[in-house]
């Protein structure tokens, strides 16, 4: 099935809603972001602990890509934010899905319509985990090779 495609409030392009198994769908409308649901997941993250809520809405609003999984009674079950130069490169961040739908295959859907289902699925790709490396290989991304560097400086790096 092709997605329907319109534009946001934002003026970005985004794709209304891919149908998932059991009724459950993937949407990329930034309007559409449960921005509350994301702060109470990212807040708790090993990756984000104690993000300050109105940075994570800057985050959301200034990203070129957001995409969340919605359950059949609309309840936001997953989310992933992207950054990129639209051009070159692009960086996953702040992937989830909630405990209570894991394991049916959500989070690597998730994943690969944030990575391959817009614009920026030809870019190169980066992303940080400290424990999904097998769902992340699934969709290509391979640990960094001799090129690879990187600067750290967030406090619990």
């Amino acid at each position: 099935t092709v997605p329907e495609q319109r534009r946001s409030r934002a003026g970005r392009m985004v794709v209304v809603q891919h149908l998932l198994a059991d009724g459950f769908v993937l949407d990329d409308d930034p309007d559409r972001i449960d921005r509350a649901a994301v702060q109470a997941f990212i807040c708790g993250s090993y990756w984000a602990l104690g993000r300050d809520r109105a940075v994570m809405d800057d985050l959301i609003a200034t990203a070129a890509r957001v995409v969340a999984l919605y359950a059949p009674d609309g309840r936001q079950m997953g989310f992933a934010r992207v950054v990129s130069d639209v051009h070159t490169v692009s960086y996953l961040a702040d992937v989830y899905v909630l405990e209570e739908v894991r394991g049916r295959g959500f989070g690597l859907e998730l994943i690969r319509f944030a990575v391959d289902g817009g614009s920026l699925g030809p870019t190169s790709w980066l992303l940080r985990t400290r424990d999904m490396h097998r769902l992340y290989a699934k969709l290509g991304f391979v640990t960094p090779g001799e090129r690879t560097m990187e600067r750290d400086r967030r406090p619990n790096g």
